[in-house]
């Protein structure tokens, strides 16, 4: 028989209080790790704050001339540049009735006039451009590239377009401002529905083309339904600018009667006689709110018309 030899027992190691620790292979990493999460979840949160911070002073920075406004509206026109805060120690809406009628015409019926000239801005501007734009991005003809490089703004032709609105007859009247929309000289929304339609698949023309629809049905039934964020982004845009319009409007029309509400704005400022600032801050108020009202309630079909254009 061969003998069993016993094996010595192993020693206990001494611990404090009698107790022994069972530290595990990853114990330290583990609280590492963890103090380092930490540590970054805080310096994220403080970047957040400070972000935040800077968004809000920026943002107080560019609300404020608006703020001042609406409050000098409501003050004497003595105390409007004394006092540069947002203070009000005294209604004073009498700037919005005297502002009414303080010119020539209500104020109101200047409003009417820049309706007129943006309902047709926005008419002509949804019919040349998509018609335009469709004709760019589906058809194939010679010289389709350089017409982009003949769109040219405004204020390049403004000498020669002014020649020819007068001697047709046209200076003072809404003519020169509705009529150039109606040819697609806007290369800005142009561009834009250009992108839009290039992002619709061809497939759908094929199968139109295949019913025997030709182009007029096609860009109708098929194209057009499927634009309209790109044909609300128009519409947004095109009544701000010309509803803010002063420049054209200046130039073409020079009857009191026919002035938009840039126009008759500037009329508030006399350089011969004293200026009523209440009024006119009043006034301009009230012509921020058809803008204002546009804004907020397109606001959802400017941001998917802007975010749709282009991808495809």
């Amino acid at each position: 028989m061969t003998e069993l030899q016993t094996l010595p027992a192993p020693e206990k190691l001494p611990s404090s209080g009698g107790k022994t620790r069972a530290k595990g292979p990853g114990g330290g990493s583990r609280k590492r790790e963890s103090r380092g999460s930490l540590a970054f979840s805080r310096s994220a949160r403080l970047k957040a704050m400070a972000k935040h911070a800077v968004l809000i002073i920026a943002g107080g920075i560019m609300i404020y001339p608006l703020l001042w406004m609406v409050v000098s509206s409501l003050r004497p026109n003595e105390l409007i540049f004394r006092e540069p805060g947002l203070w009000l120690n005294s209604l004073e809406m009498g700037n919005y009735t005297d502002g009414w009628s303080a010119l020539t015409h209500p104020f109101g019926h200047y409003m009417l006039n820049s309706a007129v000239v943006v309902i047709g801005s926005i008419l002509g501007n949804l019919i040349s451009c998509s018609m335009a734009a469709y004709a760019l991005a589906r058809l194939q003809f010679s010289g389709k590239k350089l017409f982009f490089g003949i769109m040219l703004p405004f204020h390049v032709i403004i000498v020669p377009q002014y020649i020819l609105f007068s001697q047709i007859g046209w200076v003072n009247t809404f003519w020169p401002l509705i009529v150039p929309k109606l040819l697609a000289t806007d290369a800005f929304f142009v561009f834009l529905m250009v992108q839009f339609i290039r992002g619709i698949p061809t497939e759908l023309d094929e199968a139109a083309r295949i019913d025997g629809a030709g182009h007029p049905r096609i860009f109708l039934r098929v194209i057009l339904p499927l634009m309209v964020p790109a044909l609300a982004t128009t519409t947004i845009f095109t009544f701000i600018w010309t509803w803010n319009d002063f420049f054209g409007a200046l130039i073409y029309l020079t009857d009191p009667e026919m002035f938009t509400v840039p126009v008759a704005l500037r009329a508030f400022v006399d350089s011969q006689s004293a200026t009523s600032w209440g009024s006119l801050f009043a006034m301009s108020i009230v012509s921020l709110l058809p803008v204002f009202l546009v804004f907020l309630f397109g606001q959802r079909f400017l941001i998917k018309g802007i975010a749709t254009t282009g991808i495809k």
